[in-house]
């Protein structure tokens, strides 16, 4: 089973999909060709899975970073012998520039070794399992590549030095002396489609050189943050930006699917969906730095995922594919050992027929943050946000599942009910570049009736606070937003003894 701790890989990104990488330069997680396809290395879960190594074949020790402004990893490997730099990458579309990062990008892994001192033995293991680890492929050498073939996958493996093949996996090792490279790009195509290309060390360096100037010119664009810990912000908004989805302006909550909440646990969620609340909050984190494009294509994303749910009398369904899909059904697959054991693994998540109504003050909250960017909405966001605020005024009497998602019976959270409140009290404030100020009246005695009721029956006067439902007397951290959403002030008595 995998045992590497979580803290061990950095994150590849081609705003398409994504790749884990771990600090002894093993891919150990890619799915291709969207965050949320199949695997095609998955030793993240379990063993057997697939993995992706590049390394020294002997001891050694590691550093690494990403290079200034992008997400290309920069992995150094020191031996006894010499010194060797790893950078690895997914492909960014060739002179890709700007706002819209992964709009040609070609389904590509990139990993470039250099050796910088001495020489360096290395050892190369490349061993694809399509679909989770269901499939062992055939692998067939060819001039300058491995090719493999297995289900509804095709891969190629750009190699400048033959590998040998046993059975489905592929290995070389070669001893690399100061001054000289390898460089290896992976591709994806459908067994359907053109097979995948084919290329030279020289168009691998080129394309490589090319996505760092692409990150770099995104940062320039869109990161103006100045103050405390400058690096780590940028760097944050960068991941951000990773883990959206190009076509659509999706944003997904993680890369990854099964990671458990605790080690052998059973809480164990395929995270690779675009959540409306975490979408939204994600722009209110990018704020400052989020262009008009990025915003305008994620509230355009959502209108467009739901354009009628909500004219139909329907919950906003809380989560979505990035390509916009409703049904995304959970099954298990017992056949992963999970991480560090933690099973089930699971695809799909059974959370998105959940009524959650916190996610209507979330979306409107991110609207409103974001409105002076934004500028002049188009007819159907128009349409969809006021449609929010009207079913927050509507359905905030009932009871859901929470933002935990709990997966019990439903009932009167508080923090929905505030999130509620939030979705009316930043309506009222749009109602004009939203065309309702003829709702304005009534949204604004919803909003004192749902502040009414969480005055009297969130609080309780066992627990001396704010607490989870109404009736409870659980405390649950999601209160705090009380304070930062405006609903109280964070000196007010009451806030106080919740904090």
């Amino acid at each position: 089973m995998s045992r590497l701790a979580i803290a061990e890989y950095a994150l590849l990104s081609d705003c398409r999909s994504a790749a884990l990488v771990s600090r002894a330069g093993s891919v150990d997680w890619l799915c291709f060709p969207r965050f949320d396809g199949p695997s095609v290395f998955a030793r993240l879960l379990d063993d057997d899975a697939g993995h992706f190594l590049i390394r020294p074949s002997g001891e050694f020790t590691v550093t690494r970073r990403y290079v200034d402004q992008t997400m290309a990893l920069e992995t150094t490997f020191r031996t006894p012998t010499g010194a060797a730099t790893l950078v690895d990458a997914m492909a960014l579309g060739q002179d890709e520039r700007g706002h819209h990062l992964g709009a040609g990008s070609p389904g590509a892994l990139l990993r470039h070794l250099r050796c910088d001192d001495g020489q360096v033995e290395v050892e190369v293991t490349y061993a694809p399992r399509p679909e989770y680890g269901l499939i062992h492929p055939l692998l067939a050498g060819v001039d300058g590549a491995v090719v493999s073939r297995g289900g509804a996958d095709a891969l190629a493996l750009s190699s400048p030095v033959p590998l040998q093949i046993d059975g489905s996996t592929a290995t070389t090792r070669r001893t690399l002396r100061a001054g000289t490279t390898i460089a290896f790009a992976l591709h994806h195509a459908k067994r359907w489609e053109p097979a995948p290309r084919i290329w030279s060390q020289e168009e691998i360096a080129a394309r490589l050189d090319d996505t760092i100037r692409a990150w770099r010119s995104w940062s320039r664009l869109h990161q103006a943050y100045e103050g405390p810990w400058r690096e780590l912000v940028h760097h944050s908004g960068r991941v951000l930006q990773a883990l959206t989805y190009q076509p659509t302006g999706a944003i997904v909550a993680a890369p990854t699917t099964s990671l458990p909440e605790s080690v052998g646990g059973e809480r164990n969620w395929d995270y690779r969906y675009t959540w409306v609340r975490d979408a939204s909050l994600t722009m209110e984190a990018l704020w400052v730095a989020a262009c008009p494009d990025e915003a305008l294509c994620f509230f355009d994303f959502l209108a467009t995922a739901a354009p009628t749910q909500l004219q139909r009398g329907r919950n906003l369904q809380i989560m979505f594919g990035v390509g916009g899909e409703h049904d995304l059904t959970e099954r298990e697959l017992p056949h992963l050992r999970g991480w560090r054991g933690s099973r089930p693994v699971r695809v799909g998540n059974g959370a998105w027929d959940q009524r959650q109504l916190d996610v209507y003050g979330e979306l409107l909250g991110a609207a409103q943050r974001l409105v002076e960017q934004m500028g002049e909405l188009d007819p159907v966001t128009r349409r969809f946000l006021v449609a929010a605020a009207d079913t927050a005024a509507v359905r905030w009497t009932e009871q859901d599942q929470g933002i935990w998602e709990l997966r019990g019976e439903p009932r009167h959270f508080l923090y929905s009910k505030l999130m509620c409140w939030v979705a009316l009290d930043r309506a009222i404030a749009l109602a004009d570049l939203l065309g309702a100020a003829d709702r304005v009246v009534a949204w604004t005695a919803t909003r004192q009736e749902i502040r009414a009721a969480i005055l009297e029956r969130g609080w309780s006067q066992s627990a001396g606070a704010f607490t989870q439902a109404f009736g409870s007397d659980d405390l649950d951290a999601s209160n705090l937003m009380m304070a930062i959403t405006g609903f109280l002030p964070g000196d007010d008595p009451r806030m106080q003894a919740a904090i």
